[in-house]
């Protein structure tokens, strides 16, 4: 359903859609909650992160930024907006100073109405933030928003063995907020959108409009002058360490070509901060000795680095339990870069048959399929390179151009 081209239902009342623009009495609400908070904190962007920060610059012209803390929500005028724009997307050392002045300076305007939400507000949550709390319920329903969700995935509920205690009941609970309070849903992936809607009709919940708008890639690519980061062979694995990630299956891979291979042994260059409940692969890095030598672990790499180390690696290794989209995956494709991945229906959905596809739980496969990586004269590595021609970016600009054309903004 085109959601610009008449009205839609949300708790059983009608709603009519409106076209968004900076002139508009209806403007963007875009919730930069999960920024705020992480960057409060000094953490590193995640994917969804990213995500965030591409709507932040999409929106930058014509977005109130939306606040969530301690049960309270709170709308920037346009001018604090901007401001605090700017603040996300440069995150300078000092943003805790910065953003505290913002927040001191903004406070008297708010006061005398900034924080009034016109009606038909379009609010836009890229991030999962504050679904899972009964303020956000309220709050989209005192107002009748039109609010619009993106889902990233369905893994604590689908996969909870992967994630912290507790964690799947929260995301359920964000779902059914999804569910009963949006008024259109936008998804990473057709699989995402796939298990949204089993989760939906288990529930017995009916789906608001939806849209597949993968998430786009950013736009890099490494100098040609910039040599390789690593003078020897290796392969990158990339994303947070965390247990569906599947470290632990490539450390007891590089524990057997050590063995065998010796100092010949490829590099493994992991990048991607340590997660949660991953005490057996951290405690390899640290102490394994027979390991030690030939990893790399980069837990910050930035945006300038990473293409270099993708774009000469001799492929990706991506050996997930599960994902909602796999950003890795596009980024090594769009390089250039061969990948080995698991055998998921995700992957084929954006990497169609480029990849070399394993089970997970295949090790030996994937000691075989690796070793024969390693050589400079792989066939397997030069026909996955001839296939890697087909390959089609989507891009961020793709992305918004989909999304801002179906909402009608």
């Amino acid at each position: 359903m085109h959601l610009a081209s008449g009205g839609f239902i949300v708790h059983g009342r009608a709603m009519t859609s409106h076209h968004s623009n900076p002139a508009s009495n209806s403007p963007v609400l875009l919730d930069v909650s999960r920024l705020i908070w992480r960057s409060w904190r000094g953490q590193l962007p995640t994917g969804i992160d990213r995500a965030c920060l591409a709507y932040v610059r999409h929106h930058d012209g014509n977005a109130r930024a939306l606040v969530q803390r301690g049960g309270f929500t709170h709308v920037l005028d346009r001018r604090a907006s901007r401001k605090l724009f700017a603040l996300l997307l440069d995150r300078p050392a000092d943003f805790r100073r910065k953003a505290l002045t913002l927040a001191v300076r903004s406070f008297p305007s708010f006061l005398i109405g900034a924080g009034i939400v016109p009606k038909g507000s379009l609010y836009l949550n890229i991030g999962h933030t504050g679904l899972d709390r009964g303020g956000h319920r309220r709050w989209v329903r005192r107002n009748r928003v039109r609010a619009v969700y993106y889902v990233h995935d369905l893994i604590p509920i689908t996969h909870p063995q992967f994630n912290r205690a507790g964690e799947a009941q929260r995301h359920s609970a964000r779902m059914k907020t999804i569910l009963r309070y949006g008024a259109a849903i936008l998804a990473n992936s057709e699989d995402s959108l796939a298990r949204l809607h089993d989760f939906a009709g288990e529930r017995g919940l009916e789906m608001p409009p939806t849209l597949c708008a993968p998430l786009g890639l950013e736009s890099f690519r490494p100098a040609p002058q910039r040599p390789p980061l690593l003078n020897a062979p290796y392969f990158v694995v990339l994303g947070t360490i965390e247990a569906r990630k599947n470290h632990q299956l490539l450390l007891r891979i590089w524990r057997r070509l050590a063995e065998h291979l010796g100092e010949t042994t490829p590099k493994l260059v992991i990048i991607g901060q340590r997660g949660w409940s991953v005490e057996d692969v951290t405690n390899s890095l640290d102490h394994d000795e027979t390991l030690r030598p030939h990893i790399l672990e980069l837990s910050g790499c930035g945006d300038d680095d990473l293409p270099v180390w993708l774009s000469h690696a001799q492929a990706l290794l991506f050996p997930s339990h599960v994902e909602g989209q796999g950003l890795p995956l596009m980024e090594a494709l769009s390089l250039g870069t061969p990948a080995i991945a698991s055998d998921l229906a995700v992957y084929r959905e954006f990497a169609g048959d480029i990849p070399d596809y394993l089970d997970p739980d295949d090790e030996a496969a994937w000691l075989s399929l690796i070793t024969e990586y390693t050589a400079p004269d792989s066939p397997r590595a030069a026909r996955q390179r001839e296939r890697l021609a087909t390959y089609k970016i989507f891009s961020w600009e793709d992305h918004f151009h989909r999304v801002d054309q179906w909402l009608g903004i």
